[in-house]
């Protein structure tokens, strides 16, 4: 289902132009959708245990919702956008085979749009996210949580069910009890705070700083390095604990620590 944009105040704007020729796609920034009073609503039967979020140009807010109806998702979606000189922008969302697909149109010769959504899952149920530019929060899930963003940052609270967490280019934050962490950037620091002991943490960083925050336990650190930057680690270690740990930066300080 399409939806047009509301009419905005005029705002001003750097047009570009060639001689005899207007070029598409030259953005203005300043839309945003916390300026959308009026969102709106939708329903979606699910039917199995997953959910997958397809999405390529939106802030997602994914919560595992206490009173949320068993097999249904809700999703709430604000947008503000205005094109000058193309078509009109809109906005689209579809559900089939428990994927959930978010789609937004905008281009012109001016284009300034925003879009966000909060998807509110039953508890029980594991979520797959695909996210191409946008930010990723995530909170209260007790069931597998993978979430990849191809430009955006990743935040995670209170979950306790195995993390997978991919930025291609943005940070990485968790503030979790999971049992399984893998955290990935190419760009951009991780911070991991667990508030149990887990079984396996895996952390990477192409550029960027890598923290992570443990229990007081005994861990068999498996790799902790830094390419260029320096490595503390000051967790109890014993090669033969289950509970293994591995981080590394090609560019960043690697730190493994004791939580507070």
């Amino acid at each position: 289902m399409a939806r047009k944009a509301r009419s905005l105040p005029a705002r001003a704007a750097v047009t570009a132009a060639v001689t005899g020729v207007l070029v598409a796609g030259v953005s203005a920034c300043g839309a945003s959708a916390d300026d959308d009073a009026h969102p709106d609503h939708r329903s979606f039967a699910l039917h199995g245990r997953t959910l997958t979020v397809d999405s390529d140009d939106a802030g997602l807010e994914i919560v595992a919702a206490k009173g949320n109806k068993a097999g249904t998702v809700q999703v709430t979606r604000w947008f503000e956008g205005k094109v000058v000189v193309g078509g009109g922008p809109t906005v689209s969302w579809s559900f089939q085979d428990d994927r959930l697909r978010l789609r937004m149109h905008c281009s012109g010769l001016i284009a300034d749009c925003s879009a966000k959504y909060r998807i509110e899952v039953p508890q029980g149920v594991g979520v797959d996210v695909d996210e191409g530019n946008g930010s990723v929060r995530a909170h209260g899930f007790a069931d597998a949580l993978g979430i990849h963003t191809s430009n955006g940052e990743v935040h995670v609270t209170d979950s306790t069910g195995p993390l997978d967490l991919r930025s291609d280019n943005g940070p990485i934050r968790a503030e979790a009890a999971a049992s399984r962490v893998h955290a990935e950037t190419s760009n951009g620091p991780v911070d991991l705070t667990l508030g149990r002991v887990p079984d396996r943490v895996d952390v990477t960083s192409d550029n960027g700083p890598v923290t992570v925050a443990l229990p007081r336990a005994a861990y068999h650190v498996v790799k902790a390095e830094s390419d260029n930057g320096g490595v503390s680690v000051s967790v109890p270690r014993d090669d033969r604990s289950p509970h293994t740990v591995s981080a590394d930066s090609a560019n960043g300080k690697v730190t493994v620590r004791t939580a507070n």
